[in-house]
């Protein structure tokens, strides 16, 4: 290990000016508690005064929030000009929010200054000043966030590093470079770190927004120039493009840099923690994002896919349960007879060189056809488990009938009338629906209920349909996708015709089987 690296994490403050999140303060109290859970130093709860949501959160973090290795902080600003210290209502909140660290900003940019503030360069300084010993007197430790640090640094560095040596001779532990338009490139922020870190007496921090994709970069090289701390949001989250990911930051520094960056937990609960965070924020992780995505250590190309059958870790930066993700494989017309075998090996499918290269060419020809097997793992089992003759059968269409029913103002539902043959027996039913995926759903589940009772576990939770053939206007075939839960587990199922009722009935048909096929290995049925 080459050094220890301070997380400071804003996600329950900035990283909530993202566009779409709106957490309640028993979600900000979760987050809290997940974020102590995977270690990181520093919790910035949100900004006390600006809201009653981060006034109600302080006041109930002070009974309801434990925390075993971080640390909360309250946020605010410096004290307004022409005004002291005491008598400042900002500083007062921050106050009542009775954290024993806080973490105040300022402005470093001449310009912000003057024109934003609308005060003198000497005031704007003395601000800093004040707010600082202020709250330093009044028991707290103090963190100072130079907002437009990089860019005030650059347009008048006299003014921008009498900012920072006032807050540390006011007794700030540690002054953070803000790069809040987040315009900086990584050779900047490593030579504005490299000449500040041998001017300011105490630790430096950074912070990162990502506006030219470069937030993580910018951090990764600001420590390698000697900043101690580096302040982020989980998933990215935060205004505009978001600020430096830590789900990214944090294993390029401990994986990449031998950096040690978190002070209990662990960093292989990195992957859950993400997701239960993106679940409470109700925004879920794009798949392809580095480290935690579920995407990003999924493998699609047969020559990948082969060459890890024969090398583990072959095609990957890491080993993926360094950060508690799994390695996957997709399937689809790119995959090989290897990369078959492989997956059977894992499943318990019985399958010889043969049949799987049967079941390959299979793939090939259908994705050609529109099908798309690597989001639909469900009908990709069926589609295996129907070559080797063991799909379980469990019912046979007969006849489905729909009907759309509307008034022309804009009530509509839907019929489904349906025949399937189940053990021999023939069952007729018809059953409503909003409309006529939920119909078709009603009624299969109704047919079915009485001889495989485990469908009442099975919901349908996503529907996708894309048209294939846009140029062919209503003749186009079209994709279905639906996504199938038991509770515990879900799958996809795929669908294509140029009827979408035809479609629809076939995703959703399939979903239903793969639900049976696992309820009967799991031998519930």
């Amino acid at each position: 290990m080459s050094g220890r690296v301070e997380i400071y994490d804003t996600t329950l403050r900035d990283g909530t000016q993202s566009e779409g999140l709106s957490p309640t303060v028993g979600d900000k109290l979760r987050v809290a508690s997940l974020l102590d859970r995977l270690g990181v130093d520093f919790i910035e709860g949100g900004w006390p005064g600006a809201n009653p949501k981060d006034d109600e959160f302080f006041e109930r973090a002070k009974t309801e929030l434990e925390l075993n290795t971080a640390t909360l902080v309250a946020f605010g600003s410096t004290r307004r000009p022409e005004r002291r210290p005491e008598r400042d209502q900002g500083l007062a909140h921050l106050l009542s929010a009775d954290t024993e660290v806080v973490c105040i900003v300022g402005k470093s940019w001449d310009q912000h200054v003057l024109h934003a503030l609308n005060t003198s360069l000497e005031e704007g300084v003395a601000m800093v000043t004040e707010s600082i010993e202020y709250l330093r007197s009044e028991g707290r430790t103090v963190f100072f966030d130079a907002e437009h640090l990089f860019d005030g640094y650059r347009e008048n560095p006299e003014f921008a590093l009498s900012v920072l040596a006032a807050a540390a001779a006011a007794g700030a532990e540690r002054v953070v470079l803000c790069d809040t338009n987040g315009g900086t490139l990584p050779r900047q922020a490593t030579a504005v770190v490299r000449e500040l870190k041998d001017r300011i007496d105490v630790p430096l921090g950074v912070h990162f927004h990502d506006d030219g994709a470069c937030a993580v970069a910018n951090s990764l090289a600001a420590v390698e120039a000697g900043a101690f701390q580096v302040q982020g949001c989980m998933n990215g989250y935060g205004e505009r493009t978001g600020n430096a990911d830590l789900c990214s930051v944090i294993p390029n520094l401990v994986l990449k840099m031998g950096r040690r960056a978190l002070t209990g937990g662990g960093i292989d609960h990195l992957h859950a923690i993400a997701h239960q965070i993106a679940e409470v924020m109700d925004s879920p992780i794009e798949p392809r994002r580095p480290y935690v995505g579920t995407s990003a250590f999924a493998h699609k190309a047969g020559l990948h896919t082969s060459g890890l059958a024969r090398l583990p870790g072959a095609y990957e930066h890491i080993d993926p349960a360094l950060v508690g993700n799994t390695a996957k494989q997709l399937f689809s017309e790119l995959m090989g007879r290897a990369t078959l075998l492989r997956a059977a090996a894992t499943r318990g499918w019985d399958l010889d060189q043969e049949l799987a290269q049967t079941i390959v060419d299979q793939v090939k020809e259908l994705e050609h056809l529109g099908y798309q097997f690597e989001a639909a793992d469900g009908s990709f089992e069926l589609l295996v488990r129907r070559a080797m003759g063991t799909d379980g059968g469990y019912f046979a269409l007969k006849s489905l009938l729909v009907t759309i029913n509307a008034d022309g103002r804009h009530n509509a539902s839907a019929t489904a009338t349906l025949r399937l043959e189940i053990d021999g027996e023939d069952i007729e039913l018809a059953r409503a629906g909003d409309g006529p995926v939920h119909a078709m759903d009603e009624v299969l589940r109704a047919a079915l209920s009485s001889h495989y009772p485990e469908v009442e576990s099975l919901r349908l939770t996503d529907y996708k349909v894309r048209d294939l053939d846009s140029s062919d206007g209503t003749a186009a075939r079209v994709r279905v996708l639906i996504e199938t839960s038991d509770g515990e587990s879900t799958w996809g199922t795929v669908g294509v015709h140029q009827n979408i009722i035809e479609a629809s009935w076939e995703a959703l048909s399939d979903g239903i089987r793969v639900g049976l096929l696992r309820a009967t290995a799991n031998g519930s049925s």
